[in-house]
């Protein structure tokens, strides 16, 4: 099995395609929206009607262990982004 990730690049030319516009500005407005969800998901947690909604995880310092060699060492605390779909997302996906 082929595994392909679906990049900026793809999601622009997909765009152009649909919208008629050239590339260039299709990855212009696609990096300008993501900018625009970075800032709203820093500011707080970001709801997108009928698509889902972004949250914010703290994450606590914990030890861990690398399997391999069975040494212990410290994972920081860090911050962490889920993704919880709407339902009326998932109920289209399952059509």
């Amino acid at each position: 099995m082929i595994k392909r990730n679906f990049t900026k690049y793809n999601l622009s030319k997909s765009l152009s395609k649909k919208t008629g516009y050239s590339i260039l500005f299709t990855k212009k407005i696609i990096n300008n929206l993501i900018d625009v969800l970075k800032i709203e998901i820093k500011k707080n947690n970001l709801k997108l009607k009928n698509l889902g909604s972004f949250k914010v995880i703290k994450k606590n310092q914990r030890i861990g262990r690398n399997p391999k060699t069975k040494e212990s060492f410290v994972i920081t605390s860090r911050k962490s982004l889920s993704f919880y779909p709407s339902k009326k997302l998932i109920k289209n996906l399952n059509k």
